[in-house]
């Protein structure tokens, strides 16, 4: 009895999905397989491409591979003869030599890459052994009843600060954005020759050591160090001040006073980088174009970032097999299962890998205000990122472009049956520059995905890859039944 219902069961599937899709888009899915997209994502994410750093040769290898999977499987440059839409970023590069020590008491304990400390991708150079001081959240905004600077010298040292900002503001002025390159130009102009960021120890889970690009605006400090320091570390250098890091938050929020004071010991610290301050680099696009004489105008476009954080010191790389191979894998797959179709659909398709996302959306905003037709021809923008990690597929953008969100839903409910009912407004990631320009957007993503989030553990062993496909799947399904509305 349970094999006759079990089989009943599949076949009703199985009638349900090809009377939504038919054969055309049956043959075609069948190339969306795990051991494709973990081909691509493995080459990705292996250490040839050295993290996918825009302005990196790395990064353009990967470029170079996108283009030429387009140009085999047909897909028409967006560009003319050309599949590369270049504008430019900035870019800095971690040379080999390096180390970060702490000197107490005389005694000297070195520090490891990747372990118990990471660069900030835009970290300045520098060579010098310097006292610390504590500096609370690195913020001077006494104009708001704040300034973690006053009264304290820190003139020829190195500040820790808080990596972010604090959660409460005063009065409610709230304090200016506190990205990393705006606390390192404070701390410079109050006289610090390098800072140190530590997470907030009080969080119920606090950031790990992660290497980052998202940096902030302003000019480059070249010659000032920037360094993420792990938990124990900062632990290591409260030692003999009669505080721990713990208790020193606390006291700082439950007060929204400074408590700023100096360390008992000296850090070592070796950097060198070389930054260029508008470097080239590309996004890769194509399309296929729709089938109708009329249709073919109005626009899909699919995307996913490319990039990645990059390298440091030729000692550590961070893979972003998830963020953000995984996506840029099923594009491409999803591109081939296009390819593929023999009818094609009525509306054209445009596939799009960003360049620059890690450093705030740069490649998709570049493309969204450099659009292939007019604004109003983009009637949707589906975006894949952090694909290939988790346990149940998640798609935002629900609540803002519910006809979207609920055709997926009951292609999901045919299939892999994994997509969660949570969703959201606005675009997020790469689908946002999409959005602000009233684009209905869809961002597809999974549930429980980021153990491993800007971490060199993010490799393709780590990856879940029947959800990988699932989701590569749905938002294929989901592409072909759009495109051909």
């Amino acid at each position: 009895m349970f094999r006759v219902q079990y089989y009943l069961t599949i076949v009703a599937i199985v009638i349900s999905f090809n009377h939504s899709f038919g054969q055309n888009e049956n043959a075609a899915l069948d190339i969306i397989t795990k051991k494709a997209l973990l081909t691509t994502d493995t080459f990705l994410a292996g250490k040839e491409l050295n993290g996918r750093l825009p302005g990196s040769a790395g990064y353009d290898k990967a470029a170079e591979f996108m283009a030429n999977e387009f140009s085999k499987i047909g897909l028409k440059p967006v560009e003319p003869n050309n599949y590369f839409q270049k504008f430019n970023v900035e870019y800095n590069e971690i040379l080999p030599g390096e180390h970060f020590a702490i000197i107490k008491n005389g005694k000297r304990t070195e520090y490891k890459l990747g372990k118990d400390y990471v660069y900030r991708g835009f970290t300045g150079s520098g060579n010098f052994t310097a006292p610390v001081v504590f500096c609370g959240y690195g913020l001077s905004q006494p104009e708001k009843g704040y300034d973690d600077y006053a009264g304290i010298d820190v003139k020829g040292k190195v500040v820790m600060v808080y990596k972010f900002n604090p959660k409460w503001n005063i009065n409610g002025k709230n304090f200016t954005d506190g990205n990393p390159r705006e606390k390192s130009i404070v701390a410079l102009k109050h006289g610090a020759i390098g800072i140190l960021f530590i997470s907030f120890p009080n969080d119920k889970e606090p950031q790990k050591i992660i290497g980052s690009v998202l940096h902030g605006e302003g000019e480059q400090p070249e010659t000032f160090p920037q360094i993420h320091i792990d938990l124990p570390v900062a632990a290591a250098l409260y030692e003999g001040t009669g505080f721990n890091s713990n208790d020193v938050q606390s006291k700082i929020d439950s007060t929204k006073k400074p408590f700023s004071f100096p360390l008992k010991d000296s850090v070592a610290i070796l950097v060198k980088a070389q930054y260029v301050k508008e470097a080239p680099t590309e996004n890769v696009c194509g399309i296929i174009e729709g089938s109708d004489p009329v249709l073919k105008n109005e626009f899909l476009i699919i995307g996913a970032h490319l990039d990645h954080v990059g390298e440091q010191a030729g000692e550590i790389y961070f893979p972003g097999a998830n963020d953000n191979a995984s996506g840029s894998s099923a594009v491409l797959q999803i591109a081939r299962a296009f390819a593929k179709l023999t009818v094609k659909p009525k509306r054209s398709v445009c596939f799009v890998l960003f360049a620059s996302e890690e450093q705030g959306l740069n490649g998709s905003r570049y493309f969204a205000d450099h659009l292939p037709c007019a604004k109003e021809n983009v009637k949707a923008m589906f975006n894949l990122d952090c694909i290939g990690c988790g346990d149940s597929i998640q798609i935002y953008g629900g609540e803002s472009a519910p006809q979207l969100w609920n055709l997926a839903k009951s292609i999901d409910e045919d299939n892999s049956k994994m997509l969660v009912k949570s969703t959201g407004k606005g675009g997020g990631a790469d689908a946002q520059p999409f959005f602000d320009k009233g684009i209905p957007t869809l961002y597809f993503v999974t549930t429980n995905g980021y153990p491993y989030l800007h971490q060199t553990g993010d490799t393709p062993e780590t990856l879940n890859p029947p959800l990988f496909e699932a989701v590569a799947r749905l938002a294929f399904l989901t592409s072909c039944k759009f495109a051909e509305q």
